[in-house]
């Protein structure tokens, strides 16, 4: 069995699996055992903690054997492991040759850590980073530009991407932080219109208010432990609830980054 893995579960994770899922190539998914994905309508990583969520329609289930990845897949569902280090995966292979080796044709780094990541452990001929910490043709084949404008979604072979700016994508007022570190308690839902000054979430007894009227676009899942300044909420002035539940134009962008990068790979290591 061939696959495509991809490591995190968030947005913009989601984003690139989606539209490998939907172009026909076998997904898996491996994540943390406790996700902190801010827009968790549209985060596969939400199926850790549900056993399975809907992303525009497309599903994922949380599974923890080879039969129950083999399963999902085959009921044409995204399955999602929780395996941060990636060795429960290394148990998947079947001691005998009587069973179908499992090879994965790809590996997707869509942590977004934004520093230079570990040493794979897994074999794979592709592996694709996203976004700054990964030098393509240093430690990726690959590297897909995250940062918005005109160089958003496109491959690089060689080089590395743009710096980290340090700073969110428009106005930094729509992202609401953990103003100290403790248990996240949510007073408003995702897709909920909110006014100004209105309180969102608390932690450790201190309030997260909207600094501006909009729709809650993301907040992480309440009950969580949080840290100091951490993102946990998105606030969208444009106040269109829809956008709360469709995939951002940004995570489709690396999407189809990532499927030129395995299609061209594979035509020029097909010979074509």
């Amino acid at each position: 069995m061939t696959l495509i893995l991809i490591r995190g579960g968030g947005d913009l994770a989601s984003g690139v699996a989606l539209r490998l899922h939907r172009a026909g190539f076998p997904v898996l998914i491996s994540e943390l055992e406790q996700p902190l994905a801010v827009r968790r309508a549209v985060s596969f990583c939400e199926a850790v903690y549900e056993g399975q969520c809907q992303v525009e329609g497309v599903i994922a289930k949380r599974v923890e054997t080879r039969q129950q990845m083999e399963n999902a897949l085959e009921t044409d569902k995204i399955p999602v492991i929780v395996d941060p280090e990636l060795k429960a995966l290394s148990t998947f292979n079947p001691s005998t040759d009587s069973g179908q080796r499992l090879q994965l044709s790809a590996v997707i780094d869509a942590r977004l850590l934004k520093r230079p990541p570990e040493l794979l452990t897994l074999s794979t001929p592709l592996l694709i980073g996203l976004g700054p910490g990964f030098v393509a043709g240093k430690n990726c084949q690959a590297l897909i530009e995250t940062q918005r404008g005109h160089t958003l979604g496109r491959v690089l072979w060689r080089g590395a991407s743009n710096p980290d700016s340090g700073q969110p994508d428009g106005d930094p007022g729509r992202v609401l932080r953990s103003p100290v570190g403790g248990l996240l308690i949510g007073y408003a839902q995702i897709g909920e219109h909110i006014e100004p000054g209105q309180i969102i979430a608390e932690v450790a007894g201190q309030p997260i208010c909207a600094p501006f009227a909009g729709v809650l676009r993301g907040l992480i899942r309440p009950g969580l432990v949080v840290s100091h300044g951490l993102k946990v909420g998105d606030l969208d002035a444009r106040d269109k609830r829809e956008y709360c539940f469709l995939v951002s134009d940004k995570a489709l962008a690396i999407g189809g980054g990532v499927l030129e990068a395995i299609l061209a790979y594979q035509t020029l290591n097909n010979g074509h």
